[in-house]
């Protein structure tokens, strides 16, 4: 299973919009927002692409009684699940967070098989290995919406583990594909 994961999009609809739309054709089939959404406007373009999105609200919650609205409005397509979230996904075991050093405590868990977050607005990919010496892919899309920083998305690939930051427009980000095959730079442990 392919899946569009972006986070901290500030009521930018457009740029939302436009990473899905990009995540859709290479074969994404769902959408994972990491927080900061803000305001449902922002989401409804996305939305109407068709795919099924899973939402945490972040640090800038917006307006949380019209999210709720949209939810029960998106016949089955929009699950928000609050400041974070816990699903599985192709048979993978995901958590969700804003925050990026709360993503790496729960990598550092290692109960999971992803920790997706945000916040930092800098796009990252690395294997964290757990408390229990089970090693747990975290990955931070950055920015949608270029805010102080390059507009960023990652498109995953669950059945592979394979990551890549791809900017705004259809072409790969700084970083390389990552996977469990083979050691990536972004790998280093957090100081």
């Amino acid at each position: 299973m392919k899946v569009c994961i972006v986070s901290d999009s500030h009521d930018r609809a457009e740029p939302l919009a436009r990473a899905v739309r990009e995540a859709t054709a290479l074969g994404a089939q769902a959408v994972i927002h990491c927080g900061d959404l803000i305001g449902t406007q922002s989401i409804k373009p996305a939305l109407a692409i068709g795919l099924p999105v899973h939402l945490i609200h972040g640090n800038n919650i917006g307006d949380v009684q019209s999210l709720h609205r949209l939810v029960r409005l998106s016949e089955g397509r929009l699950s928000y699940h609050g400041a974070d979230g816990r699903i599985d996904l192709a048979g993978r075991r995901v958590f969700l967070v804003h925050y990026d050093d709360y993503g790496y405590a729960m990598a550092c868990t290692g109960e999971w098989d992803l920790v997706c977050c945000g916040h930092s607005h800098r796009a990252e990919v690395r294997q964290v290995t757990g408390v229990n010496g089970r090693s747990t892919w975290l990955v931070n899309p950055g920015t949608v919406a270029g805010i102080a920083a390059e507009p960023t998305w990652v498109m995953a690939d669950l059945a592979a583990m394979r990551f890549e930051v791809r900017a705004l427009g259809g072409a790969p980000g700084t970083d390389e594909r990552h996977s469990t095959d083979r050691p990536a730079a972004t790998m280093a442990a957090r100081p």
